[in-house]
């Protein structure tokens, strides 16, 4: 499951990586966290392809407020149309969401220790959906959106570990507060884990 992930990317990439034809300006994140406001490519009606800012934690259109979004960050293939949370969204409002790496967390002897995985250039994207909620006709909407994922599978198995780099970076990633490009250094004493 996808817990934290960067934005590390000049905005203006996603016109030619993406075929954007709107990109709505975000700063570079080293620890972009559940409930924080994330680049998300998706097309229109019109059939345009844009990036728009939504926040990561999906609220369902029928939600009564928006603290289902605090636990909906992730949506998991194999389940995600039998999940009332997930069906609209899965079929009328996919969306990529653009990243530079993310962290995983692997068990170890001193805990939990986090990874910082990514290609070794250039972006990619994870498939995720969206929704727009708001609490009365009078109000603005707002956009949210979660991650899909799913088990290692045999398409993902044998991708070429040369285009993929990945070490044990600080626990500090833990912190949503934490912040920077010095969260992706690899920890110096690689013996110790």
């Amino acid at each position: 499951m996808c817990g934290r992930y960067l934005v590390a990317y000049d905005p203006n990439t996603l016109v030619a990586g993406f075929s954007t034809v709107r990109v709505q300006p975000f700063p570079k994140r080293w620890n972009v966290a559940p409930q924080s406001a994330v680049p998300v490519v998706y097309e229109t009606k019109e059939g345009e392809r844009i990036t728009e800012l939504m926040r990561w934690g999906l609220v369902p259109h029928w939600a009564k407020d928006t603290s289902s979004g605090n636990k909906l960050n992730n949506a998991r293939t194999e389940t995600i149309f039998d999940k009332p949370s997930f069906r609209q969204g899965v079929r009328k409002s996919r969306c990529l969401l653009p990243a530079s790496g993310f962290y995983e967390w692997q068990a170890g002897p001193a805990g939990e220790q986090p990874w910082y995985i990514s290609p070794t250039s250039g972006l990619f994207a994870m498939a995720g959906m969206f929704e727009a909620w708001r609490p009365h006709e009078q109000a603005q909407w707002l956009l949210t959106c979660c991650v899909i994922t799913t088990e290692l599978n045999v398409v993902m198995a044998p991708f070429d570990a040369a285009r993929m780099q990945a070490w044990p970076v600080a626990k500090a990633v833990g912190r949503s507060s934490a912040e920077g490009e010095a969260l992706t250094q690899p920890l110096p004493d690689l013996s110790a884990l």
